[in-house]
């Protein structure tokens, strides 16, 4: 019988800085492993402990997994201090990823904020790779400072890609910044979308999912077209430990993607 807990062992192969705060790990795994964009892992560091990751690798490729992580707790924090070719865990994957089915035919708006971008990655990617099932995809990132933006290199990249129409911008502008400042709902004005028929994809800090989401339904979109990535609180990643319940759901579970239509009248949803 398979050990649900049992990790699969991965080298940490490479480690990209992308800010100050936030580095990609690039992991080999020893056995092959597959994950759904929007699904998440549990990254285990032998002798210390595990937390759960959402994947910003393209799904894909079954041979590497990178995973992008801010420097927040004592597993991050630990992990942000390793070297290459340390040996680390990974089980799952877990929870329900982006419903790329629902996708197709429409405009996808996605707003990603600071390190929101990560799972985000993991989706540009597969949409990327069938953009013809696509009508457009917009996308919208915001950073605290220009320093804060990941993913620097590739983004310029991404911008010039088929169907892509891509905006940033950063709380706090510097002499080196050209682009937008002000908060992400700052580029959420005059949209290159057909609201009858698209769908908006949100990742980010709670407060920034919050506003968001009310601009958004502002601007006219359904709770139902709404999709939030809701990472937190998680811990087993199998529904038994109750950390992450919100309402009925387990977010490990039934998320972390989840519609707004599911999540708006439960209390306290962003804190």
């Amino acid at each position: 019988m398979k050990n649900i807990y049992r990790p699969i062992e991965a080298v940490l192969e490479d480690i990209i800085t992308e800010s100050p705060t936030i580095k990609t790990f690039v992991l080999r795994p020893k056995e092959p492993f597959e994950f759904r964009t929007g699904q998440f892992i549990e990254l285990t560091l032998p002798g210390v402990g595990e937390a759960p990751f959402t994947p910003s690798s393209d799904p894909n490729l079954k041979d590497k997994i990178d995973v992008t992580i801010m420097n927040v707790g004592e597993v991050t924090a630990l992990l942000h201090s390793s070297a290459k070719n340390i040996s680390l865990g990974i089980r799952g994957p877990y929870g329900k990823g982006y419903p790329l089915d629902k996708f197709e035919g429409k405009d996808i708006l996605i707003v990603g904020g600071g390190v929101g971008l990560a799972p985000l990655r993991s989706l540009l990617f597969s949409l990327f790779a069938d953009i013809d099932k696509y009508n457009k995809v917009v996308l919208r990132y915001g950073a605290r400072t220009a320093n804060d933006i990941i993913y620097k290199e590739a983004i310029p990249h991404w911008a010039k890609k088929k169907k892509v129409d891509l905006v940033t911008t950063v709380d706090m502008g510097s002499p080196e910044w050209k682009g937008n400042v002000g908060l992400v709902t700052t580029i959420l004005k005059d949209l290159p979308l057909d609201l009858k028929k698209a769908i908006c994809v949100v990742c980010g800090p709670p407060i920034m999912m919050k506003f968001v989401t009310l601009k958004l339904l502002d601007l006219g979109f359904n709770p139902k077209d709404i999709y939030l990535s809701m990472e937190k609180n998680m811990s087993c990643g199998l529904g038994k430990c109750g950390h992450c319940r919100i309402g009925s759901y387990y977010i490990c579970k039934d998320g972390p993607v989840f519609t707004y239509e599911q999540l708006k009248d439960l209390y306290d949803i962003w804190d």
